[in-house]
This record gives C-alpha cells, structure tokens and sequence, in this order.
C-alpha cells in the first residue's frame, strides 16, 4: 500500500487520516501532507471539529522515518527533516477548529508528539507510548513542549530516561495524553465519533475561543519548535546516531 493522507467530512466532523505502509512512520513528504491537509481542513467551513487518526490496526505512529534520518548528509538538511515535525504541531496548534486524537495503537516518538497536540485524545488499551529517541542519539526536542504541556516535564523527562521502555496505556491515561481508553477500536471508534459529532453541534465561535485558552502561552511555539529542530538537525549527524540507526534499516 502507498503512503496517504487524506480528509474525509461527516457530518461537520474532518477526519484527518495518515498511513505509511512502514508502521506509520513518517517521512518528510507526509508530514508536508498532513501539515497541509490539517491547515485546510481548519480553513473549510463545512469542518466544525477535526480528528486526527491513522490508518491500519496496530500501531498509530512509529515516528521518524529512520531511513530518510540516516539520508540526512548536513545540519541543512537535519533541520528541514525535523521542522516538518514541527510544522505539524504548530498547525494543529493554530488550527480554529479542535482536534480530537485517535490512538488505536502504540506509539513512539513524533507519534507521541502528534497525540499530545491534539486538543483532547482517546485510545484503545494497545496504546503503549514510547520516546525512543536518546537511545539513538539524539533527542525529543521538537515534541517536547507539546509533551510536556500535555503530561508535565516529569512525566516526559522519564519517559526520554528511559528510552527503550514502552509506557502502558494505563500511564498515558494517568499522566492526562489520553482522556479516556477502550477495550476496543470499534468501541474506540464509536466514542470518537459520538464526542465529534457533539462538538461539531456546539456553538462555534464558542469552540474557538476554548482553542485559544487552551493554547495560550505558547505562542513562541514558532520559533521555539525551529529552535529544537535545529539541535535534532545537529545530533543527527553524530556518527553514533548514525551506526545505531544503521541497524534499524
């Protein structure tokens, strides 16, 4: 199957859908996509409330496409790669219109990040959560804030300790990334239909302004979130990220 993003509108609710055939990972060119297409969906009347999910069954999000990191040749380069993380967090921030998450599997990494960044997120019980990104050098520094925001810098500085643990969806739900979990996904995919559909009938104007509360203080985000993709862009290039991610190809 060929990597995708697509919006599909119901009933005033945008379902914004992205797949890569390799666990959902992410490369460049999708992330440009769903940048675009969660900008668009916030712009187009006939969308009162947006959900973000993926496709396939078992895994949301595996994050970074490690073999277009490992193509990564300068700090140019590095920086490009990882904005698009960036990019994609800041339009669901700025975005008018809500955001629920959908999280029917495990997620790690940019995957964690796009979860906490949604406005409210539900998740089957297979959700497990993982920041693997210090145990190959570099870092989460462009999902950070959105993490931390999220679940609180404790909760995220262990999670990036230690990097080479799934956390239980238990531990998701209790540090607040998820709001509520099912046994599963059809129960999951109800429940998300049922809040979208509610919110979608709720006044609209009133629906931006609870976005602005909940986004306010971060409007640095834009140059803070480059900021970070710079240091990932750096770190990259270490030639220890570079041997460890070789084995993952």
């Amino acid at each position: 199957m060929e990597p995708y993003v697509t919006l599909k509108i119901e009933n005033n609710v945008g379902y914004v859908e992205f797949f890569h055939p390799n666990r959902n990972s992410m490369p460049s060119d999708v992330l440009t996509q769903l940048e675009n297409t969660i900008v668009s969906a916030g712009k187009n009347e006939a969308v009162k409330v947006i959900v973000l999910q993926s496709g396939g069954d078992r895994t949301f999000c595996a994050g970074a496409s490690f073999n277009e990191v490992i193509a990564i040749e300068n700090e140019e380069m590095g920086k490009a790669f990882f904005s698009g993380f960036a990019n994609v967090i800041n339009a669901m921030r700025k975005c008018p219109k809500l955001i629920i998450g959908r999280v029917q599997g495990k997620t790690v990494g940019g995957g964690v990040g796009l979860a906490a960044a949604t406005d409210y997120c539900l998740a089957t019980r297979y959700a497990a959560i993982r920041l693997s990104e210090l145990s190959i050098g570099i870092g989460p520094f462009v999902i950070e804030p959105a993490v931390s925001r999220k679940i609180g810098k404790i909760a995220m500085s262990q999670m990036t300790i230690d990097a080479e643990t799934f956390f239980s969806w238990e531990f998701a739900r209790d540090k607040g990334l998820y709001a509520d979990v099912f046994e599963t996904t059809e129960a999951l995919d109800s429940a998300v239909k049922t809040l979208a559909e509610k919110l979608a009938s709720y006044n609209p104007e009133a629906l931006l302004e609870m976005k602005k509360v909940i986004w306010q203080g971060t409007e640095d985000w834009d140059a803070l979130l480059a900021e970070r993709a710079a240091v990932s862009g750096r770190l990259v290039l270490s030639e220890f990220t570079k041997k460890t991610l070789k084995r993952f190809r």
